[in-house]
Formats: structure tokens, C-alpha cells, sequence
């Protein structure tokens, strides 16, 4: 079954700027083990391990997982990993 993958514009130096790519996949981690194929360096890049970033949420068809890459994919789906915004706090003070 495919799925249409967004890459993060972060991680589009490793697609030569491709934006969505189709991948074949039943849990997350096989889409991701199958975009390293691809695009080498990308599972170093939303993993660590077998499991995916903690400053990563994978999103499948507008819902937050909560079961990374065991996340089962029983539909074609449409999947993101969104990159937490960092940054702007030190000591726990905001910054300017």
C-alpha cells in the first residue's frame, strides 16, 4: 500500500528539494526505512534507534501518533513528520 510523505523543508537537501514522495509501507517505520533507502541519511535524521526523534511528531492523515514508527497504516494514508519548533527559552525565561 502507498502513502504520500511530506518531507520537512529541513530535510529536503536529502530529495534534491522534492516536496512529497509516494512510499510503500504497513507501519511508519517501514516508510522510513524505505525513504533511507531512497534518500540516504534520512533515517538517521527522523530516528534514533528503531524509534522515531522525541522532537518529531508523525502525523498520519491530520492525527498526531502517538506510536511513532509502530504506527500501523491500514489505509493509504497521507503522512508528515513535523519538526517541534525550538529555541526562546533559557533557564526558563523567554528571549528576545
Amino acid at each position: 500500500m502507498h502513502h504520500e510523505v511530506w518531507i520537512p523543508a529541513v530535510h529536503r537537501d536529502l530529495t534534491g528539494g522534492v516536496e512529497t514522495v509516494q512510499v510503500a509501507g504497513d507501519t511508519v517505520g517501514q516508510l522510513i526505512d524505505e525513504l533511507d533507502r531512497r534518500f540516504p541519511g534520512m533515517k538517521a535524521r527522523l530516528c534514533q534507534g528503531e524509534r522515531v526523534r522525541p522532537h518529531i511528531a508523525v502525523v498520519v492523515n491530520g492525527v498526531i501518533s502517538t506510536r511513532g514508527a509502530r504506527q500501523r497504516l491500514t489505509e493509504p494514508s497521507e503522512i508528515h513528520f513535523v519538526p517541534a519548533m525550538s529555541g526562546g527559552a533559557v533557564d526558563g525565561r523567554m528571549t528576545r
